[in-house]
């Protein structure tokens, strides 16, 4: 599950291209049947909590999640700023992004706050002491030429917050994209397994 071609994402028509900039993730979801949205796929992960399980990592990531969260209450890391909402990539969004959203900008949800959720496209953020980062999410439909499969694309922005931000991102970065991002995506196709596929079973 590598890193993709930067040409193949920014030919996709998504919002985020016109918002932020970085080289995603992808990995490919069998089509159990076609219309599956993100937002669909996102509703039945969330209702019962797959979506956040920790103990479906594998478990030298679910070790670094664990170390990483430590340290935060330790350390009082994942306190938001109090310019929060000013810094917000929220308010880069335009009255009809915000009207298309299904959620509104600046809900929180979990450590994160929706940017915008539209019908095949997500933009988290999170805003701390460390980082302010900003998570993609957005799934393409089966294509002609691979009709079988559905492509999940996955990116992560991160904005300098203080003068902490690039030596933290230096130090964490072999471990997110050679333990933690792999992960995440292997965690996706194992809930899309779970979700669409035995949900549609003829059996049900």
């Amino acid at each position: 599950m590598p890193q993709i071609s930067p040409v193949e994402f920014c030919t996709l028509p998504l919002r985020v291209h016109t918002l932020l900039a970085d080289v995603p993730w992808a990995v490919d979801l069998p089509a159990h049947r076609h219309g599956i949205t993100l937002s669909e796929f996102l509703r039945r992960a969330r209702q019962d909590g797959s979506a956040a399980e920790l103990d479906k990592f594998p478990p030298i990531a679910r070790a670094l999640f664990h170390l990483r969260f430590s340290l935060g209450r330790i350390f009082r890391l994942e306190a938001e700023p109090k310019n929060a909402s000013a810094a917000s990539f929220a308010n880069r969004l335009t009255a009809e992004d915000r009207a298309r959203s299904s959620v509104v900008p600046g809900t929180l949800e979990g450590v994160f706050r929706v940017v915008y959720r539209f019908e095949n496209e997500q933009l988290l953020e999170i805003q701390n002491r460390t980082v302010h980062a900003a998570a993609l999410s957005a799934l393409a439909a089966p294509a002609e030429e691979s009709p079988d499969r559905y492509r999940f694309y996955f990116a992560v922005y991160v904005h300098q917050r203080t003068w902490i931000t690039p030596l933290y991102m230096r130090l964490i970065d072999p471990f997110r994209k050679l333990i933690i991002y792999p992960a995440m995506l292997k965690k996706i196709r194992a809930t899309w397994d779970h979700h669409i596929r035995s949900n549609d079973s003829p059996s049900r």
